[in-house]
């Protein structure tokens, strides 16, 4: 299931907040734990596949419609 392009684009947005966020407090202050979801929306930015969307998709039973990318 790839995203689209916008979605793409929020997942970077979401990510670099993350990760500015994880500088401010600084690294070795911050739970291991916040790494998870900041690595994952830059993962999904950058190759169009959301490991939780697709999880949440195939668990509740969502059909993909394609898109044009």
């Amino acid at each position: 299931m790839k995203a689209s392009k916008p979605m793409r684009i929020w997942f970077a947005l979401v990510g670099m907040i993350l990760w500015t966020g994880i500088y401010f407090t600084g690294f070795e202050t911050v739970n291991w734990l916040l790494y998870v979801p900041a690595a994952g929306f830059v993962f999904a930015a950058i190759t169009g596949f959301c490991l939780s969307l697709t999880a949440i998709s195939k668990m509740l039973g969502f059909t993909e419609k394609p898109t044009s990318n």
